[in-house]
C-alpha cells in the first residue's frame, strides 16, 4: 500500500475549499428564510405538513395566514411565534 503525503499547501488548500462551500450554503439558506411572505407549499415544506394538516391549522385559528386573491399567503415570523409559543418543555 502507497502512502500519500499531505502538505501544508494541500490542507490551506482544502481549507479554502470547504470556507468557499460554507459560504455558498449559508448565502442560500438564508436568501430562503428572508420571504417575510411564503405561500402554502413553502409553509407545508418548511413545517414538514401535509396540506390537508396546514388547512386545518388554519380552520382552527392556529396559524394567521392572508388572502389574496386565490392565494394564501403566511408571515415567516407569525408562522415562528406560533412554533415558539407552542413549544412544549417536558419536565423529568
Amino acid at each position: 500500500m502507497a502512502a500519500t503525503t499531505i502538505t501544508t499547501d494541500d490542507l490551506r488548500e482544502f481549507r479554502m475549499e470547504l470556507l468557499d462551500d460554507l459560504k455558498e450554503l449559508l448565502s442560500n439558506q438564508s436568501s430562503t428564510i428572508s420571504k417575510r411572505w411564503l405561500k402554502s407549499p413553502e409553509v407545508r415544506k418548511l413545517l414538514g405538513i401535509s396540506p390537508g394538516t396546514l388547512q386545518n391549522l388554519r380552520i382552527n385559528g392556529t396559524l394567521p395566514y392572508t388572502k389574496v386573491g386565490g392565494v394564501l399567503y403566511y408571515d415567516y415570523e407569525e408562522i415562528m411565534t406560533v412554533m415558539k409559543e407552542n413549544r412544549i418543555h417536558n419536565k423529568f
